[in-house]
């Protein structure tokens, strides 16, 4: 354990963001089970909402730094394609 009273402060930060954090990575989750979900049902105009929630909480969470800017863009890259091939 930290002994140092910086040390102290840099572990109680730490921990804080941990937690913020891992808030932001479920919510990510949660967006694109839904989308997938949406894709499974076979419902077009569920599946675009859903995908619109989804790049946005994605977007959000790669601007904050939680996860990185070509992993949102990778994931919602694959999301609007199973949107787009449901649609077609």
């Amino acid at each position: 354990m930290a002994n140092h009273k910086s040390a102290i402060k840099r572990a109680k930060q730490s921990e804080s963001r941990r937690l913020r954090n891992r808030g932001y990575k479920s919510r990510v989750k949660k967006a694109v089970k839904d989308v997938r979900s949406a894709v499974s049902e076979n419902s077009p105009e569920q599946a675009r909402e859903n995908l619109r929630v989804a790049a946005s909480v994605l977007h959000k969470t790669a601007v904050r730094g939680v996860i990185k800017r070509k992993t949102a863009s990778r994931k919602i890259s694959r999301l609007s394609r199973q949107v787009h091939q449901l649609s077609s």
